[in-house]
This record gives C-alpha cells, sequence and structure tokens, in this order.
C-alpha cells in the first residue's frame, strides 16, 4: 500500500509543477483577477492549496508551520510561492517515502481549522483526502488557466505514470 502513496506524492509534485508552468505564462491581471473560484484568483487558489499541505502535514508530522486560516495567502509573489510549493512538495514526498505499511493503519488526532472539533482517524484514509483535495483544487486551476489561455496543462495521473514509466506504454 505505501507504493501507491509514494506514487501520489510524486504525481502531486509533477501535476503541480506542471500548474506552475502554465501560471507563469499570465499576466499580473489574469493572474490575480477574482475568475469565480472558491478561492477566487489563480493566486488565491494556489495558495490555498500549499497552506491545505502545510496544516496536513503539520498534523501528520507534528512539523513545520501551519496557517490558522484555510485562505492564507503565504507568499505574494508567484516566484516565491513556488520556491515554497517545491519544498513543500519535496518535503511530502520524503515524508510518505519514510513510512511504513504499518504506518498508515495507525491513527492520529486533529483538531479542524475552521472549529473546535476534535478527531481521530486512520492514516490511509486521511492520505487519500490530503492527495484528492491537491487534485480538486488542480481541476479547477485547470479550469481557469483554460479560460484563461485557451489550454491547460495535462494532469492526468495516466500522462505521469507513463512519463515516469510506471504505467502503460506505446506498443507499435
Amino acid at each position: 500500500m505505501k507504493e501507491h502513496w509514494v506514487t501520489f506524492a510524486r504525481y502531486n509534485a509533477w501535476a503541480n509543477g506542471l500548474v506552475y508552468d502554465h501560471a507563469a505564462g499570465l499576466g499580473t491581471r489574469d493572474y490575480r483577477s477574482d475568475r469565480g473560484a472558491f478561492f477566487k484568483s489563480v493566486h488565491g487558489t494556489l495558495n490555498h492549496m500549499l497552506t491545505t499541505d502545510r496544516i496536513w502535514m503539520k498534523r501528520f508530522t507534528g512539523q513545520g508551520d501551519a496557517p490558522s486560516r484555510l485562505d492564507a495567502v503565504l507568499f505574494e509573489t508567484l516566484p516565491e510561492l513556488r520556491v515554497a510549493r517545491e519544498a513543500e512538495d519535496a518535503r511530502i514526498i520524503h515524508w510518505v517515502e519514510s513510512l511504513e505499511d504499518a504506518d498508515l493503519e495507525k491513527t492520529f488526532q486533529y483538531q479542524r481549522i475552521s472549529t473546535p472539533e476534535r478527531f481521530e482517524q486512520q492514516l490511509s484514509p486521511a492520505l487519500a483526502h490530503f492527495f484528492n483535495h491537491q487534485t480538486h483544487h488542480r481541476g479547477q486551476l485547470h479550469t481557469l488557466l483554460t479560460s484563461l489561455t485557451g489550454a491547460g496543462p495535462e494532469l492526468d495521473l495516466l500522462i505521469f505514470e507513463r512519463d515516469s514509466g510506471r504505467g502503460a506504454r506505446a506498443i507499435g
């Protein structure tokens, strides 16, 4: 089961890189304009994704900074945000690679950001949420980027698997 999560951690970093590559081609107005997404803009959505990863990694590992708001703007410029994103993705990969299969069955406790409720949860389903959350917001970014540029990045897991040599390959 650990290899499943290692694949998702690596895919997550790969897909984030593609989104950042496409976002780098936007002008400031398009990058920051409220386009009706939940976190309004490309900039707001990218910040939210980093914010929530930091929150979850603090819950999972007990280490790192965890913002106190889901709409926190951690960095004002795309280059600063990208450096932090790449560092967080490397941290996620390293941590997931350090897990043992038995760790995935263990539980951990955490408190929600938006309410005082506390929860105890098994790690494996929490990882499913963690990576699904990234995919959800990358989907929103794909829509924003497509509407702004005419084409968003190809983010399919199958493409990552083919590119990394882990999945199907062309024959004939």
